[in-house]
């Protein structure tokens, strides 16, 4: 599915107005992105256990492609991706992070400003919690709350222990909170070995499910659970009652193509670049540096190039990528590179639009909304 020839013996990333595209520049494949749609929702049982990340994509238009296809539910990490999603008109959305400080009041002024939109967010310590309840009676609001649970990435949550119980237990007691149920992130198991992180997944998954079991044990409603990202999706798709969260799958990249090879998903994002500068016989000098690619890998897991790739990438600024290559490249000054991010999500937040290719033509572009912190709220 990944092979990057099509029957026309074109390659699918070609463009052909490409000399009309400022570099660097992020071009989407909307027509591949659809292809990526419809493979996710044939990956799982009901399309009502859906619920995609979108902090890969940050727009507007892919968010409609997905609501389109009958995906009702999503999840997202800034407040501008919320608000992004409810000007989409997307019924459920899970806002994956804890509000603290002045959040919060952006928070509440979120829920009051989309009330057609069914908000939710994170909670994994009591003093939040505090502040989110006396938020919501405040406002005379009612807040959705999930309950964050560490299961080993050890970035946000709480245990799946005792004390989780007892914040759950909280939670529904709490004025002004609706306790919905339990979120999971497992973004640290990326092994390539499927067998590998089916063995790790399973350590968490049995902690939330021991969780999830003591919370009806006392008494309470079932909890709604989401769970994972793109590495454990498969998993998590086989449990009937979680709601999965992949979010690289709508993209896809380098490294997760490198990676798992599972998910079939298309590559539907690529990187223009030229050539600026040819240093010696051997370096060519192109303009893609750290404002251009995501930068938080080791220099040589950053990007790789579908028509040149031997090059070896020896060193990047802010404005430059220079890379090794074999005497008589053949490279000439202007000359397009289409390069692959190794991690798409990050790269996409460099940009302020993506131009949109089909049928090998720039076909105009689409705002990468929520890249920007605030949009109104």
């Amino acid at each position: 599915m990944n092979n990057p020839k099509k029957l026309t013996n074109r390659y699918w990333f070609e463009i052909d107005n490409v000399s009309e595209l400022d570099s660097p520049a992020l071009v989407f494949y909307p027509d591949r992105i659809a292809d990526n749609i419809t493979q996710l929702k044939a990956s799982i049982d009901s399309v009502s256990r859906l619920r995609p990340h979108v902090k890969t994509h940050k727009s507007s238009e892919v968010t409609l492609l997905m609501i389109n296809a009958g995906i009702a539910k999503f999840k997202c990490a800034t407040i501008a991706e919320a608000e992004m999603l409810a000007l989409c008109g997307a019924e459920d959305v899970l806002l994956a992070y804890q509000p603290v400080g002045p959040k919060v009041k952006r928070y509440v002024s979120l829920i009051k400003a989309f009330p057609l939109t069914r908000f939710s967010c994170l909670v994994d310590n009591e003093q939040s919690l505090n502040e989110l309840s006396e938020a919501a009676v405040e406002s005379g609001l009612e807040i959705n709350l999930f309950l964050d649970l560490n299961l080993g990435m050890n970035r946000t949550g709480i245990l799946p222990n005792e004390k989780a119980l007892a914040l759950y237990q909280k939670m529904n007691v709490s004025g002004g909170i609706n306790a919905i149920g339990l979120h999971g992130y497992d973004g640290h198991i990326h092994d390539v070995s499927l067998s590998q992180r089916r063995e790790k997944w399973q350590v968490g998954w049995n902690l939330l499910k021991n969780l999830k079991d003591s919370i009806v044990a006392k008494g309470l409603p079932v909890p709604v659970i989401v769970g994972g990202g793109t590495p454990t999706y498969p998993f998590y798709a086989e449990q009937p009652e979680v709601e999965c969260s992949p979010g690289t799958f709508i993209l896809w990249d380098k490294g997760y193509q490198n990676s798992f090879e599972e998910q079939e998903y298309l590559i539907a994002a690529v990187l223009i670049s030229r050539v600026i500068s040819l240093p010696d016989e051997t370096k060519i000098s192109l303009d893609l540096g750290h404002k251009a690619v995501a930068a938080e890998n080791e220099l040589t897991k950053r990007v790789s190039f579908l028509n040149a790739p031997d090059a070896k990438i020896i060193s990047q600024s802010e404005e430059h990528l220079v890379l090794e290559m074999t005497k008589g490249h053949g490279f000439k000054i202007g000359d397009v590179l289409y390069g692959l991010p190794i991690h798409i999500c990050p790269t996409v937040a460099l940009y302020d639009h993506a131009a949109t290719v089909i049928d090998y033509k720039i076909t105009g572009e689409w705002a990468i909304v929520s890249r920007n912190r605030k949009i109104n709220i």
